[in-house]
Parts: structure tokens; C-alpha cells; sequence
């Protein structure tokens, strides 16, 4: 199973950042991005990857327990960047995530799930957390630049990220390419 554990944002949200999409795109033409569905846009806190289903039970319950430990946060999404940070050869476009009362949005619960998962022996990407949303991904490096400008208006209303998802990745299934595993409330 390929798994991740996110948060999902609420649909007022998601509308606010497909208004500000529609209206970077009516500015600027899209340089051939594959832009991520409405359905499966995320705030990722841990990439699991491939993980062996008799793994899951101790997981899960190690996942449970630490956030307990975190409290549900204000967040909202505001403006955007690429990854890598080079805007003329990106591969990603993402919308920014902001906390209303923290500097660092999210990291408490995705640096305790990577202890979580460590401990489980799972193998944990190393790369700093950096909360976003991802919009769009490129094959190629793309100028992405413009875009990225023109999205840094994008300012969505606070809200509330009070729930967790570990996420199945179905990428060959036709139907939702993602499917909720399990839910845990933070705190």
C-alpha cells in the first residue's frame, strides 16, 4: 500500500484557491502543467510510501497516540511557490499554508508522525517540512515564475485543521485516486 498522512482543507477553501487558479491561468497560459484535481489537493505532514499492510495495525495505533499529543490548529492558505525553489526550472506549483497563531503551521504534528514512523521502521524523507498545497506538477522544469506571482494574492479565510487522514495512493485506479484509510482528531 502506498500511504500518506494529510490534512484536507474545507470546500470554501478549495474554492477560494481554484478562484485564484482560474485567475492566475486568465493572465497567464499554462505552460503545460498537469494541475492536481480539487478532490485530491492535501496538505501533506507524511509521505509514507510503500508500506506492508501487517505493518498498519502498530502504526496506526503509534499515529493515534501522537496526535493526541497536538491540538488542532488555525491555518490558511496563502500565496505560492515552487519546488525546487528556482521559479525558471520548477516541477511543482503550490499554495502556501500560513498558521494563525504559529510561524511554522503543522510541524509539531509532522515532526512527531515522522518520529512515529521511524520508530514503526519506516523510512522517512530527511527534507525540512514545508506546509503546502499542491496545485500543479510538471514532467519537465517549467518558467513558473508568473504564475507563482500571480497566485501570491491567493489569501483564503482561517480555518480550523482539526482532523488527520491516512491516505491509500491508488494512481492506476480510474475512479478517486485517493482513498481514506483512517481519521484521527488533533488533541
Amino acid at each position: 500500500m502506498r500511504l500518506f498522512i494529510a490534512v484536507t482543507p474545507p470546500e470554501h477553501v478549495l474554492d477560494a484557491a481554484e478562484e485564484a487558479v482560474r485567475e492566475a491561468l486568465g493572465e497567464h497560459p499554462d505552460p503545460g502543467l498537469r494541475w492536481t484535481r480539487r478532490e485530491d489537493r492535501h496538505i501533506t505532514l507524511l509521505f509514507l510510501g510503500e508500506t506492508a499492510p501487517g505493518r498498519l495495525p502498530a502504526l496506526e495505533q503509534a499515529f493515534t497516540d501522537e496526535l493526541a499529543r497536538h491540538g488542532p490548529e488555525r491555518v490558511a492558505l496563502r500565496g505560492a511557490g515552487t519546488f525546487p525553489g528556482d521559479d525558471s526550472a520548477a516541477t511543482v506549483l503550490w499554495a502556501g499554508v500560513q498558521g494563525e497563531h504559529t510561524a511554522s503551521p503543522l510541524a509539531g504534528p509532522a515532526a512527531g508522525l515522522r518520529r512515529a514512523a521511524r520508530t514503526g521502521g519506516v523510512r522517512v524523507e530527511r527534507r525540512p517540512f514545508v506546509p503546502h498545497l499542491t496545485l500543479a506538477r510538471s514532467r519537465r522544469p517549467a518558467h513558473l515564475s508568473a504564475l507563482r506571482t500571480a497566485l501570491g494574492a491567493l489569501a483564503t479565510p482561517f480555518w480550523e485543521a482539526g482532523e488527520v487522514h491516512l491516505v491509500e495512493s491508488r494512481p492506476r485506479d480510474r475512479g478517486r485516486r485517493y482513498r481514506t484509510a483512517a481519521t484521527w482528531a488533533l488533541g
